[in-house]
């Protein structure tokens, strides 16, 4: 069981967050299609608004995809939990073929464990490289899908997941505690008070 104290980011702080992370990701990489996993669909559709061409005013394209580690589900045994990633959600051949030749930002929450994200890329590029098998050779090179990553909290911690380094990541900000995001809160009302609470006592002076 995680002992360390649980911080209640607010919807306020996340957009924040977004807003100064998507400036950097629409230098280096500008995403044709976003893919999000879970939790990452609220990020991704505040990203969208900041990534949007503001002479086109094309909106990018958000494909969801749902991945489970450590919830428990139906017909999950407790031994898979937290060890085994089920799919929950995925994208169909034609989806996966509409990701050729695009580049592919794929969104998460939090970059805990980093097994989900290996997982995710991984098998996305797998079911692009079948995709491509059914073009001419010639036109395969062309057609192929550069993918970046984006968390809007990395966890400093031991990573168990690994990620190739020629996929850029991208950070929205470094977090060293448990954190309860507002779209799972129940009582938003009551999360937002947690989270003043946890304001005043970042502020308050430390015992010696």
């Amino acid at each position: 069981m995680d002992e360390r104290p649980h911080i209640h980011a607010t919807y306020n702080e996340v957009h924040i967050i977004i807003k100064e992370a998507a400036a950097k990701i629409s230098q280096s990489f500008k995403p044709d299609v976003l893919i999000a996993i879970g939790g990452g669909f609220f990020p991704a559709r505040v990203l969208r608004t900041f990534l949007k061409d503001p002479l086109t005013k094309k909106n990018i394209p958000i494909r969801a995809i749902g991945l489970s580690l450590y919830e428990p589900l139906v017909d999950t045994s407790a031994e898979k939990i937290g060890t085994e990633i089920i799919r929950t959600q995925w994208l169909g051949a034609d989806g996966i073929k509409s990701l050729l030749g695009r580049k592919v930002l794929i969104v998460d929450e939090i970059d805990d464990s980093r097994t989900t994200l290996q997982y995710a890329l991984s098998e996305l590029q797998k079911d692009i490289e079948l995709q491509l098998l059914d073009l001419p050779e010639s036109e395969r090179e062309a057609n192929r899908t550069e993918f970046a990553v984006f968390v809007v909290h990395n966890k400093s911690k031991f990573k168990v997941g690994i990620l190739p380094p020629d996929v850029p990541y991208f950070a929205g900000a470094e977090v060293g505690n448990v954190l309860e995001y507002p779209w799972e809160a129940l009582d938003i009302e009551e999360h937002d008070r947690r989270a003043a609470q946890d304001r005043l006592k970042s502020q308050m002076p430390s015992n010696p």
